[in-house]
């Protein structure tokens, strides 16, 4: 019986890359000339630093278009708040990874309402979906990627 799963992962790779670009950028750039300003990934979390708000808003738009340049989905990055400590202001992104429970909740919900003769199961942190016709697992990824969501989704494992 033909499936596929439906996953949420990042490659760390590719985003070490953006944030190297995103740095080197900042160190280019005019506005930031002798402006104190860091971005650096530290495991899964992202943490820019800055004097002011406004300029951790502009390096998060840097990093941001990086990400995009390198066919990463900018929303894999969860923002925090903008803390104060003396003199420098900083902001952590922690990375999505993985499907949350109320995520694959609705996927499985969306593949229900969809009326398609397919099957959708929770295995942790990926949805299993399976049918008897490759169309229809192919209608239920366009559906997919036309919902909504807050979460990406890369489509895997498809299985004939």
């Amino acid at each position: 019986m033909p499936s596929f799963d439906i996953v949420s992962e990042v490659e760390m790779h590719e985003i070490t890359n953006a944030v190297d670009q995103a740095l080197r950028e900042v160190g280019t750039r005019f506005d930031f000339k002798n402006v104190d300003a860091n971005v650096e990934l530290q495991d899964e979390n992202i943490l820019i630093t800055a004097p002011e708000e406004f300029q951790i808003n502009q390096v998060e738009s840097i990093l941001r278009d990086k990400l995009t340049a390198r066919k990463v989905d900018a929303r894999v990055l969860h923002p925090g708040v903008v803390e104060g400590a003396g003199k420098v202001k900083r902001k952590s992104f922690s990375l999505r990874q993985g499907i949350d429970r109320d995520t694959a909740k609705t996927i499985t919900e969306l593949t229900k309402e969809s009326k398609l003769k397919v099957q959708a199961q929770i295995n942790g942190e990926k949805v299993r979906i399976q049918g008897k016709k490759r169309d229809e697992l192919q209608q239920v990824m366009s559906m997919l990627r036309e919902a909504e969501l807050d979460t990406p989704l890369q489509f895997d494992n498809f299985r004939d």
